[in-house]
């Protein structure tokens, strides 16, 4: 799996006019799941997100995590984080999961954000969204459960 996390101020997600999810300050998550995941995967990435510590403390470190914070998550599905362009410029998207084995994990990921207590929004799953944000630093971390970056 794979994972673009923002540190932001706000976020929301619109489908066809309708705001399905909406977060102020907190983390965005826009969440890929390739060929071959599991659920250990997606431990993984749900536990580092969970932890990061992104947040200024009161000496101005970022050494808060979103649940020390006290902020949000909102996490949209994106398979085109395992679009391929090293062939060519029209990626290919071998290695991102088909919908069904992607859309269970992207939901138990959803899950585990919730089982922690913290408020989760989401997107939907399979359908053309329009994502706003205001990236607050910037801060963007890229994460990937097998660790090939």
């Amino acid at each position: 799996m794979r994972a673009v996390i923002q540190r932001v101020s706000r976020a929301k997600v619109t489908v066809k006019g309708e705001v399905t999810g909406e977060i102020g300050p907190g983390l965005l998550v826009l969440l890929g799941v390739g060929a071959g995941d599991t659920r250990a995967d997606a431990d993984y990435l749900a536990d580092k997100t969970i932890g990061l510590r992104i947040f200024e403390d009161p000496d101005g470190k970022m050494n808060l995590s979103v649940a020390d914070f006290g902020g949000a998550v909102l996490v949209v599905s994106q398979f085109t984080l395992y679009g391929d362009i090293r062939r060519g410029k029209r990626p290919s998207f071998d290695d991102a999961a088909p919908p069904q084995p992607a859309r269970e994990l992207y939901e138990y990921f959803v899950e585990k954000i919730r089982a922690a207590g913290l408020r989760c929004e989401t997107g939907r799953f399979q359908e053309m969204m329009q994502v706003e944000l205001v990236n607050e630093g910037p801060v963007t971390i890229l994460l990937d459960s097998k660790k090939t970056f």
